[in-house]
Order: C-alpha cells, then structure tokens, then sequence
C-alpha cells in the first residue's frame, strides 16, 4: 500500500516533464511547468557575450564577468579562502587556470597529441591566434601557432580566405577566445581546427561541423545553442560523424526547453557545476550550477542508453564540467565590442563543453563517443558524482535538482581521470 502514493508522483512528474516539454517547444505557457534559473538576472555582475538572435539563428552561451577586466591579481572567485592564496597566484590571473582544472578532474599533463580538437563558431576572431598565444604562454603550455602546424582557421567551407566579417562586435570572438582557450587547458598537445561560419544561422554552423570533420577533426565543439523546435531536426545529420565525437553546450538558462544541437542523441550534451576548493580527498567540490541547462525533449526520441524515467524523450545533460562564471576560467582576449579587451573570467556551458572535448581527445579514443552512451555505463569511479544544487523548479526531480547517479543538470557527473572516456 505505501508504494502506490510513491508510484503516482513519480508518474505525476514524469506526465508533467512531457506536457511542459511539448507546451514550452510549442511557445505555450502551462501553470506549474519549469521554471528556468535566469542566470543574467540571478548574478548581475555577469552579461552575455552574445545578445539575444531571431529564429533560425543560434546564440553563443559565453558568459562574461564583468567585475574583472584587464587586470591581474589574486584569484578571488576561484580561491574561496583567500588565506591559501600563494605567491604564484598572485601573479597570475583570475580565474582557474590549466593547472587548476587538471587538478580537479584528474587529468595527466600530456596525451592528444594525435588528436584535432575542432572548435565550431561564427564570425572571425582577428586576433584569435594571438590571444592564444598569450594565454599559452602565460600558462606555460607549448605554444600552438600556424607556423608549427598546431592551429588551423578556416571559413565554413574550410578555405583559409576569405574569412567572415569580424565577431568582436557581436561577442563571438569572445566565445572563441573561450573555446580556444579551454580546448588548450585540457590537452595542451591536441592540435586546433578553428571552423568560422559566415553568420550564427543553423545552416552554416552545421556546415562548419561538416566541414571540420572532413578536415581530420577527432573531436568538434559547439558552444552555442537554439532553442529546441521543429525545424532544428533537420539538422541532425550534420552533428552525427561516426568515429568522431560531437559535443555542445547545454545552454545557460537553466531548467527549460532544451538547446539544440545538443539535445541530438549523436551528440555528448555537457552541463555546468560550479567549482571551489575544498578540504577533502579530492580537494574540490562541486555542486549543479543554476544556469546549467536541462530540459527535456519534444523532439528527439529517449536513446536506448538513456533510462532515466521522468523525461520520454531525450534528456540533457550528459555530463558536465565547471561552467559557473563565478567559479570560472581565466580568459584572454582582445577582439571585443569596447574597450582594448584583455585578461577576464568567462563561464557557461561554452566553457564546459571545449573542456570536455579536450578531455575526450586526451583520452584518445574519440570513436568510443559517437554519442553519450559510453558515459551512462562508465565506471563509477571515472566521474565524480555531483549530488547537490540545482538549476530550476521542478518538485525536487532529477530534471532540475542535483541527486546520486544520473540527473539532468550535471548529467552522470563530470571528470575523475580519463577512464570514463
């Protein structure tokens, strides 16, 4: 008898998750349905990259601090208890640095070298190369140049000219500078196709990824993201490349309709947690950041490696790393709207899912990841197990509330070493 009231509110949950996903993929409001956590309201000091797109566009999901600009100093977000900071970290900038991040998922220094980590965006960075190189060399990886064959930048159509109009204005150099940026911080070796669409429309960003994969990527990012509806599925072919994996963000607006592409079974979805040090074994902890983006699909059928019952359709996120602006990493980049630009802390799931992939060419073995599976069967010891936060209003359900095992907004959990990948 005490089984049947546990029994009808789960199955009351998972009625709900269905109704809401069609009703919000339908522009339909529904009393009681999900409410997203909002992060450009909920931490003023952040804003953007990227302002809001039309229909058939996608919008890049870096978020940018705006208390650190262009300036150096002891790492505050990132060093909760400031007694510990040392002398290095006073001289370096805000924000994790590689060492940091590799410290807190476990990652060797060196692997990929054999791998071509493809970072898919819009417009160009003119001085994309360049702001590499700063942040390389100011954290003493090797450096990644044309010259030396590390770093490639290509138009859509993989032509190095001509390429599209300057992204500074629009924010998307920042976003590339990001994605750049992570990539580099979780597999220094890894070489770096940077694919630049002539405009954010969904039709030339699938082109890019096409492209990126006919060029030799092992591994392609997408830090961007639309809004789920009928007309992104005809795009799913483009984000499914067997023997290379596909990842993308999964957006930055908390529990709601889900982002495409990264609500494509193909593609390994990557949520966002929040990051501080800890005085524990692992010396880390983390919880679901708010702004990480859940939903659950109208669109795309559940794959058959996805169990989880409160969602009919496909869930996101599949696995996450640290994507909270507050807790987020060190960037430099120099091609923005105002001002000479310079070292400052970006954060989204942008910043989580070039990380990912970074961990995936570190790994070496991209054709293990021609979608997600592979994580839903992973050792448990391969993934840190994130069981508190959550990122929206949802009753305490999985979709929206961080728990042991699977949940949406941190999905299995993020790195613990390379086993899980």
């Amino acid at each position: 008898m005490t089984a049947r009231p546990i029994r009808t509110a789960r199955l009351t949950r998972r009625a709900r998750a269905a109704v809401t996903a069609l009703l919000v993929a339908l522009a339909i409001p529904a009393a009681g349905t999900a409410r997203a956590a909002g992060t450009a309201t909920a931490q003023p000091h952040v804003q953007r990259a990227c302002a809001t797109v039309p229909a058939g566009q996608a919008r890049c999901l870096a978020l940018v601090r705006t208390d650190v600009q262009g300036g150096l100093g002891v790492r505050g977000p990132a060093v909760r208890n400031r007694a510990r900071a040392t002398a290095a970290d006073t001289a370096l900038p805000e924000g994790y640095g590689p060492a940091d991040l590799r410290a807190a998922y476990n990652l060797p220094s060196t692997g990929g070298a054999d791998q071509t980590i493809a970072l898919v965006d819009a417009y160009d960075d003119p001085t994309a190369e360049a702001d590499l190189a700063v942040y390389r060399a100011t954290y003493g990886l090797p450096p990644c140049t044309t010259d030396n064959g590390c770093f490639r930048k290509v138009n859509q159509r993989g032509e190095t000219a001509p390429l599209p109009q300057s992204g500074a204005a629009s924010g998307w150099a920042t976003e590339t500078a990001l994605d750049l940026e992570m990539a580099s911080a979780a597999c220094p070796q890894c070489r770096i196709l940077l694919v630049e669409a002539d405009e954010p429309y969904l039709a030339d960003l699938a082109a890019g990824v096409d492209t990126a994969v006919a060029l030799g990527a092992t591994e392609v990012s997408n830090s961007y993201g639309g809004t789920e509806s009928h007309g992104t599925t005809a795009f799913a072919k483009d984000y499914s490349h067997p023997g290379v994996a596909v990842v993308a963000s999964s957006g930055d607006s908390g529990y709601t309709v889900p982002s495409f592409p990264a609500a494509y079974s193909s593609v390994v979805a990557v949520g966002g947690t929040s990051l501080t040090r800890a005085d524990n074994a692992r010396g880390w902890q983390e919880t679901a950041w708010s702004g990480s983006g859940s939903g659950c699909s109208a669109w795309v059928d559940k794959p058959a490696w996805q169990q989880d019952t409160d969602c009919p359709g496909r869930t996101l996120a599949d696995v996450s790393v640290v994507a909270d602006p507050d807790t987020g990493p060190a960037v430099y980049v120099t091609s923005v709207p105002r001002g000479s630009g310079g070292w400052t802390v970006v954060g989204g799931t942008s910043a989580s899912a070039p990380y990912v992939a970074g961990v995936i060419a570190l790994a070496g073995d991209p054709a293990a990841l021609p979608d997600a599976s592979r994580l839903y069967s992973a050792p448990a010891a391969g993934l840190n197990d994130v069981v508190d936060g959550s990122n929206g209003s949802c009753d305490g359900d999985y979709l929206c509330t961080a728990v042991p095992g699977y949940d949406a907004p941190t999905g299995n959990g993020t790195p613990n070493g390379l086993s899980a990948f």
